[in-house]
């Protein structure tokens, strides 16, 4: 028997809930942006062939064209029936979970519930990701094709100024490595800035963002210690103080990174489990988290992960325009010496990597789908299930996070999956809103809020904040830091 929350999950079907703009703007915007980024590539493929002798080679090219052209047909398809409330088609494909998301949408079916306006949100939006892959899965020259890849590298390289000015402070932070060795008080400050820094770090959040600009997206990278300060006040729940003490309690333990988006999120990451592994006893070992196909526009996947990794050990050819700004000149010293800092930084974790000291619970070279057995150990991530069941649902995966000393769920759709987006009064305990996986291991979460559900908000502070008519659940601006220990 599943779980089964004492509240109701959101009604998709409310047109002022966060889920029905969803399906209205958001989903459209996203969808469009993949059709646009096939055609692209076609079109350049047309003029590659034009140019082409070779036959066989023409030939090739030519299969990859017709099979771009069926799949950006398929989602013109998609968006037509979405905008139009028609059913869910079943997802026909042999990569994992195809027959979870079957069977769940026949029961939709039979309660009626099984339109684009009328399917649980949480499902839904799973269910389009996973229907988007199965498109490319039946072609035999896009399977290993990430239409969102551009784009996350886009988002990528504007973060220049945050990344450089974070590889500045790490490498100061090495001139410190005697105090913070002799002084654990320092430790708690240092690490309540980098819990900070992962937190805000998930702002950048390509599928949410669908009309900020770049530089919307600096202005909530910005990591120094006032903006830190001054946005304290948006944590609505602040767990920082209980997450250190246990922590401090670990002596090198495991940390787990459940892994939200690519881009500058991941190096947060890393830069946050290089604080934890080089300058604290308390942990030597971090597993990164990602997920197996193509998922809500920017989420880590494995390529996504080494790719980053390849970048940053090259960031002057990453991060430097071919036609430099006044602002930012390969001349300028500054520049050159945050690149050495950014450089030596990615030689550590690379060494951090090679030592395994850093790792991730599937090959590096995990291709988009799994490959088998080989991605065995991240497919989770992708399927519809709350977490609430997941010793069930993956007993092994659960086995597994128990080794951990403390599992760091990163971002809005982990969030929404342990609460199982689920419409709890906001002043429900978190602990409480994770159902049975409450206590199977130690468990924080760090999300920006941009989905309806939210709890562990003091009642006082989440009337006030419906009153003002404020959309501080959804809006980015307001963010909770939720801790549960494990049960003794």
């Amino acid at each position: 028997m599943s779980f089964q929350a004492p509240y109701p999950p959101y009604d998709p079907t409310d047109k002022k809930g966060f889920s029905y703009d969803t399906v209205v703007t958001r989903w459209p915007i996203i969808i469009t942006s993949i059709i646009d980024e096939v055609h692209n590539v076609c079109h350049f493929l047309v003029l590659e062939s034009q140019s082409l002798e070779d036959e066989a080679k023409k030939a090739s090219i030519g299969e990859r064209i017709k099979e771009g052209n069926e799949i950006v047909a398929k989602i013109s398809k998609l968006k037509y029936e979405m905008a139009r409330d028609r059913a869910l088609e079943l997802i026909h494909d042999e990569e994992p979970h195809a027959d979870v998301y079957n069977e769940e949408l026949k029961k939709l079916e039979e309660d009626k519930r099984n339109t684009w306006f009328t399917a649980p949100w949480l499902y839904a939006e799973c269910y389009l990701y996973r229907l988007l892959r199965s498109y490319f899965v039946a072609t035999t020259q896009w399977k290993d094709y990430d239409p969102f890849r551009l784009s996350k590298l886009k988002m990528f390289k504007g973060s220049k100024a945050s990344i450089l000015k974070i590889a500045t402070t790490m490498h100061e932070l090495e001139k410190t490595r005697l105090e913070l060795e002799a002084d654990p008080s320092k430790r708690e400050a240092l690490f309540n800035e980098m819990v900070q820094m992962c937190l805000w770090g998930n702002a950048t959040d390509l599928s949410l963002l669908t009309h900020m600009t770049e530089e919307d997206i600096r202005n909530l990278q910005t990591v120094e210690k006032e903006a830190q300060a001054a946005r304290s006040k948006f944590i609505l729940k602040d767990d920082q103080q209980k997450v250190w003490n246990h922590l401090e309690a670990q002596n090198g333990a495991r940390v787990d990174f459940v892994l939200d988006n690519s881009g500058f999120e991941l190096f947060t990451d890393l830069v946050f489990a290089d604080f934890l592994v080089t300058y604290t006893p308390h942990v030597d070992t971090v597993v990164f988290h990602p997920k197996l196909i193509p998922w809500f526009v920017s989420d880590v996947l494995p390529p996504d992960f080494t790719e980053t990794l390849t970048l940053l050990a090259d960031g002057p050819t990453t991060f430097t325009s071919p036609s430099p700004t006044p602002s930012s000149t390969p001349f300028d010293t500054s520049t050159e010496e945050s690149f050495a800092h950014l450089a030596s930084l990615v030689q550590r974790w690379q060494k951090y990597i090679d030592d395994g000291v850093f790792k991730l619970p599937v090959p590096l070279d995990t291709p988009l789908g799994g490959g088998g057995e080989k991605g065995r150990k991240a497919e989770f991530w992708t399927t519809p299930y709350p977490y609430w069941d997941m010793e069930k649902l993956d007993g092994e995966l659960v086995k597994d996070l128990k080794e951990s000393g403390l599992v760091i769920f990163k971002g809005d759709l982990n969030y929404r999956k342990l609460t199982g987006d689920i419409k709890w009064p906001a002043w429900t305990p978190f602990n409480e809103a994770l159902g049975p996986l409450a206590g199977a291991f130690p468990l924080l979460s760090l999300r920006t809020n941009k989905a309806d559900v939210a709890v562990g908000v003091p009642k006082e502070v989440a009337e006030r904040l419906d009153a003002a008519e404020e959309p501080w659940r959804v809006n980015g601006r307001y963010a909770l830091i939720s801790f549960v220990p494990a049960s003794a």
